[in-house]
C-alpha cells in the first residue's frame, strides 16, 4: 500500500483571499492564532504522515474548498537527497565522481546538493566541504607519538622515617573561652 505525506507551504489559490482562506483553515483545524501563524510562514508545515490515499484526497479536496494548495506526495519516493561531489569547471576537476580520500593539505571537493523541496532550496548555495568517508577499516585517529620523560634532578630529596614529624604546627588543646556572664536576655 503506498502510504503520502501531506503538507502545507501556506500557498492559497489564485484568486482566494488570503483572510478568507485562513478563517476557512482555522475552521477546518479548530486552529489557534499561533497554530495559523506557523502553518502561514512560508515554511513547509507538515499535516500527516503515512497516509493512504483516500485520507489524503479527503485532506487535499477540503485545503482546496477552503481555497488553499496542499501538497500531496509519496512518502517513500523521493526522500532522499541527491548529492553530487564537485568543483567549479575552472579548477579543472571532473564535476562528480566517487569520493577519493584526499590529503590534509590537499583542498578540498565543494559538496553540491539538489534541494528536495522549497525549504531545502534556501540551502542550496551554501559552501560546504566535502569531507569525503574512509575507506571501511581505516584508522581514523592519528597515531600516538610516545612523548619524552622529563628530565627531573630528584637527587635532593628523601622520605622521612615513619612516626616522624614533617613541620606541621602543634595545635592548641586549650581553648579560650570568653567571659559572657554579664550578658543578659530582655523579656519584651
Amino acid at each position: 500500500m503506498q502510504e503520502y505525506e501531506i503538507a502545507f507551504s501556506g500557498q492559497i489559490a489564485a484568486g482566494a483571499e488570503l483572510s478568507q482562506v485562513k478563517a476557512a483553515i482555522a475552521r477546518l483545524f479548530k486552529a489557534d492564532d499561533a497554530l495559523l501563524a506557523r502553518l502561514f510562514s512560508g515554511r513547509r508545515v507538515i499535516i500527516k504522515q503515512a497516509v493512504d490515499a483516500d485520507t489524503a484526497n479527503t485532506y487535499q479536496v477540503a485545503f482546496q474548498r477552503a481555497g488553499a494548495l496542499l501538497e500531496v506526495r509519496p512518502l517513500h519516493e523521493g526522500a532522499v537527497e541527491e548529492i553530487s561531489l564537485g568543483l567549479p569547471e575552472e579548477q579543472g576537476r571532473p564535476a562528480a565522481g566517487p569520493a577519493e580520500p584526499t590529503a590534509v593539505d590537499t583542498p578540498r571537493s565543494m559538496l553540491q546538493v539538489a534541494p528536495r523541496d522549497e525549504y531545502m532550496a534556501a540551502f542550496s548555495d551554501v559552501q560546504a566541504p566535502d569531507f569525503g568517508v574512509a575507506p571501511l577499516g581505516a584508522d581514523l585517529q592519528p597515531k600516538r607519538t610516545a612523548a619524552a620523560a622529563p628530565e627531573l634532578d630528584l637527587s635532593a630529596l628523601s622520605l622521612a622515617p615513619v612516626g616522624s614529624d614533617l613541620g606541621q604546627l602543634a595545635k592548641d588543646d586549650a581553648i579560650e573561652v570568653p567571659d559572657i556572664s554579664h550578658i543578659k536576655l530582655q523579656d519584651e
